[in-house]
């Protein structure tokens, strides 16, 4: 498992080093510490040092976090690189062919708009892999399950086998979640489909769906993270109408996930 991670060197980067860290622990896996050089100066003759010194200033720290992690048997490596820090983090992880992108955010309230931040809405909307996002308070440790919130579309499929297998490698068990608005009898159906599709591609594993009655997908979502704490929430980054509602600066909704929950984005 190769995991690229942005690092800034903040306790924000660090808490989400230290989540990928164990996540990876148990099995061979490499992490790529990524620090991405934003600078626009207005005077040619001062681009040269102070970009040097962002370079030094950069290598030091970077040196740093290493050293305090030679304890920890994880296999590191580093890059610094100039450029805009979506699409380099972006374009690095196609090149290195990572599975993962692993960043750490911030805010006491839960992950909205303003305190994901713009660099990460940009990567997940950029990404060609899963980009799995930190809250500063959260702690690997406490994680029990994963859950994954399905619209049963046909897209969905594809990447179902994909989760099932993070949630093996993290030794965390697996459970599937919904929100319908009432009761439909094609949604029942898809309930059914799931059932069928982990028995013939996944048989023996414990099938546990969840499903919450709502007027918004994201209400229905904010209800069982009321119930559910210790999970990584894994969503599409194709569920449109959820996804629209997320980053809606409009949504009336003021606390979308808790501030506990990483959350996984397929796309």
């Amino acid at each position: 498992m190769k995991i690229i991670l942005p690092i800034d060197f903040s306790g924000n980067a660090i808490n989400a080093l230290d989540f990928a860290i164990a996540l990876t622990g148990k099995k061979e896996g490499e992490i790529i510490l990524v620090h991405v050089i934003e600078a626009v100066f207005d005077f040619a003759s001062k681009a040269a040092v102070a970009l040097e010194n962002m370079h030094r200033d950069a290598e030091t720290l970077m040196q740093s976090t290493l050293e305090k992690y030679r304890h920890s048997n994880q296999k590191f490596t580093t890059v610094i690189k100039e450029g805009t820090a979506s699409t380099s983090i972006t374009q690095l992880a196609l090149q290195m062919e990572a599975t993962l992108i692993v960043m750490g955010t911030q805010g006491a309230s839960g992950i909205k708009v303003g305190l994901i931040g713009s660099t990460t809405i940009n990567v997940i909307k950029e990404s060609s892999i899963p980009v799995l996002v930190i809250p500063t308070e959260s702690s690997a440790p406490c994680i029990k399950k994963i859950a994954l919130a399905l619209e049963f579309a046909s897209h969905e499929e594809k990447f179902i086998d994909w989760v099932i297998d993070m949630s093996r490698r993290w030794e965390r068990g697996l459970e599937f979640v919904h929100v319908q608005a009432a009761n439909d009898f094609e949604e029942d159906r898809g309930i059914k489909k799931l059932e069928d599709f982990i028995t013939s591609h996944h048989p023996g594993l414990p099938v546990k769906i969840h499903t919450f009655y709502a007027p918004t997908p994201v209400e229905g979502l904010d209800q069982f993270l009321e119930e559910n704490e210790n999970v990584i929430l894994v969503m599409c980054h194709r569920h449109k109408n959820l996804w629209e509602q997320i980053l809606s600066r409009s949504q009336t909704i003021e606390m979308v996930f808790h501030s506990k929950v990483p959350l996984l984005i397929m796309t």
